[in-house]
């Protein structure tokens, strides 16, 4: 049997490389970037401001990498579904992405993804994602699929990147769990 090309092997673990989940580099105990984006709740404009939210109560931010992609409305879908377990938690979600802004007014309020239920705010450039250590390696300017739940006082509670969007809902409510107890 002959054995693989240093070429085959290279590429093999490139891929693997890639489709490794990477983990974000924002620890617990960190000092939440603060920002401000232009978002959309049910298709309606507004800023979205981080210092705000804190103020009442604990933030979950996820990244995503771009609405009206399949994974992205999966795991838009399961957040809104959740809403009530975070607003019970009296945790507010935002949604950021760098990818297809111009469909978040849209992205918002479609029952199969948002519902209107909690808001997403768009990431030019993925200035966010880069003070969080979210963006999409191989891909700059996107972000990728991290989730942070940040304390009232602006720190950082949990940290949670994964290509697969079916256990940031999860991952962020036992971390907001932790977080009251």
């Amino acid at each position: 049997m002959k054995s693989p090309s240093k070429a085959l092997l290279a590429t093999i673990a490139a891929t693997l490389a890639l489709a490794a989940p990477a983990f974000a580099a924002l620890k617990p105990g960190t000092p939440a970037p603060d920002f401000s984006a232009p978002a959309y709740l049910a298709g309606e404009p507004f800023t979205f401001k981080l210092a705000e939210a804190l103020e009442k109560g604990p933030v979950v931010v996820y990244f995503f990498p771009a609405a009206h992609t399949p994974g992205c409305n999966l795991e838009a879908a399961l957040f809104s579904q959740a809403i009530d377990k975070f607003k019970a938690r009296h945790a507010t979600v935002i949604g950021v992405t760098a990818g297809n802004t111009d469909e978040l007014a849209d992205f918002s309020k479609e029952t199969e993804h948002c519902g209107g239920k909690f808001p997403v705010a768009a990431d030019e450039g993925a200035k966010i994602a880069a003070q969080y250590d979210a963006v999409l390696e191989g891909r700059p300017g996107w972000s990728n699929r991290t989730s942070y739940v940040i304390s009232p006082a602006g720190e950082i509670v949990h940290a949670y990147t994964e290509s697969n969007p079916n256990h940031h809902v999860a991952e962020t409510l036992a971390a907001l769990d932790a977080l009251a107890n």
